[in-house]
């Protein structure tokens, strides 16, 4: 595809919140590691297939009808443990409620969640009263932030706990995430302020945007509507839902790399992403935004509203799925200190890893499918990373490093990772 000119700062925003930028942008890095020229890795195709098979014998064994794969989507960490912790809840909206009301509480709760879902840290865990259960990682958080939401923690209403409000979240007390996710000395969970300070900033995004949130009563709920506002033919392509949220959410970002004054949230600097424009050396990935993005096709699908066009997502540049590459020698390091040292999301060890995570999982997915006979319609790029490359990259991390922790040490802000 042809880069848009960009010549004002509005198009060079436009582009740079596109899935079409983000896998460019990824090439161009790609082309850097394939001719050698990086300094942090290189590319090793006996490795990918390693990656393929690693992510083959974790769908066969989970999902023996590849068919049956579900989306990724923070869905599947409430139900963590074999237990469905939305359908009890759901139990709970009045009878009659319509379907597009269950769809605003559903965004309600996949919005904050997902947003309070940017690494815990090893050492967090939270344990479940209603099971016994004892969670950590993306389970820990998703079922700690469900759990709140269950008790009201984002309602502004007392007597109808099951929604998120910007008013509540415009007060939220750093406090209440320490009890809500079981924080304490013995129990460290990394980002607790950035956490905090999103969540009011989410607040004050929804009470801003009446025309995507709502005049009366705002939520983030009410971005169902927006989203039902541009169906056609009872469908929606996928790349509406990532616009919208871009659109909506990009304000609550910490303030990083802007054009001309305009947060542009997950986009970062490298070298190999040369441009003649505004966009020149700025890679974008929006890994929270497009995993948001995923977690609310359901709640569209479950409205009667069918989402198209879903890969045109990107896969997730995050630890579990960079790291499937690392452990199984797609990615080979160059350098020691990249494993030995922490770094932080706008290193450029850090951006070339998650820029080459982007394109491998493209590639992963498309070898799946070949394995299985299956196609792009049948087995998108959602279910082969649900499937699918988290858990493999989970697992090779299990098996190579004690307490399953990244190849790369990452120091998290609770907005990224």
């Amino acid at each position: 595809m042809t880069q848009p000119s960009l010549g004002t700062p509005a198009e060079a925003i436009a582009y740079l919140r596109t899935p079409d930028a983000i896998r460019e942008r990824a090439r161009a890095v790609w082309r850097r590691v394939e001719n050698g020229e990086s300094p942090h890795f290189a590319l090793d195709y006996d490795g990918i297939e390693a990656a393929v098979r690693a992510t083959l014998a974790v769908m066969r064994e989970r999902f023996p009808d590849p068919r049956a794969v579900p989306f990724h989507a923070r869905w599947r960490h409430f139900e963590a443990g074999g237990r469905d912790r939305w359908r009890p809840l759901a139990q709970r909206l009045p009878a009659g409620m319509p379907r597009e009301e269950r769809a605003r509480r559903r965004f309600d709760l996949a919005i904050v969640s997902v947003l309070l879902d940017a690494g815990a840290g090893p050492d967090w865990r939270y344990r479940e009263l209603a099971s016994g259960q004892t969670l950590a990682r993306s389970e820990g958080l998703a079922v700690a932030s469900l759990d709140m939401f269950a008790a009201g923690a984002f309602s502004a209403h007392r007597g109808d706990p099951l929604r998120a409000d910007a008013e509540a979240l415009m007060r939220l007390e750093e406090l209440a995430l320490v009890a809500g996710f079981q924080v304490a000395a013995h129990n460290p969970l990394v980002g607790l302020d950035g956490r905090t300070r999103l969540l009011r900033r989410l607040g004050d995004a929804v009470l801003a945007r009446p025309d995507l949130f709502g005049g009366r009563d705002p939520r983030p709920g009410h971005l169902f509507d927006h989203l039902a506002s541009q169906v056609s033919g009872q469908t929606l392509p996928a790349p509406a839902i990532l616009a919208a949220l871009l659109e909506a959410f990009t304000p609550i970002w910490p303030s990083r790399l802007d054009i001309a004054g305009q947060s542009l949230g997950d986009v970062w600097r490298h070298p190999a992403a040369a441009a003649r424009d505004l966009t020149d050396g700025l890679v974008p990935f929006h890994k929270l935004s497009q995993w948001l993005a995923y977690s609310l096709v359901e709640p569209l699908e479950e409205a009667g509203i069918a989402v198209t066009d879903l890969d045109s997502l990107t896969g997730l540049p995050e630890y579990r799925n960079g790291g499937l590459f690392i452990d199984s020698g797609a990615l080979r390091v160059k350098r020691r200190d990249i494993l030995e040292r922490a770094w932080t999301p706008g290193d450029e060890v850090i951006v070339e890893w998650r820029a080459m995570t982007v394109l491998l999982l493209d590639q992963v997915a498309q070898h799946v499918r070949a394995h299985l006979g299956l196609d792009a319609a049948t087995l998108p790029l959602a279910k082969v990373l649900e499937g699918g490359t988290w858990l493999a990259g989970r697992r090779l991390a299990s098996q190579s490093r004690i307490a399953g922790t990244p190849p790369i040490t990452i120091d998290s802000d609770g907005t990224v990772f």
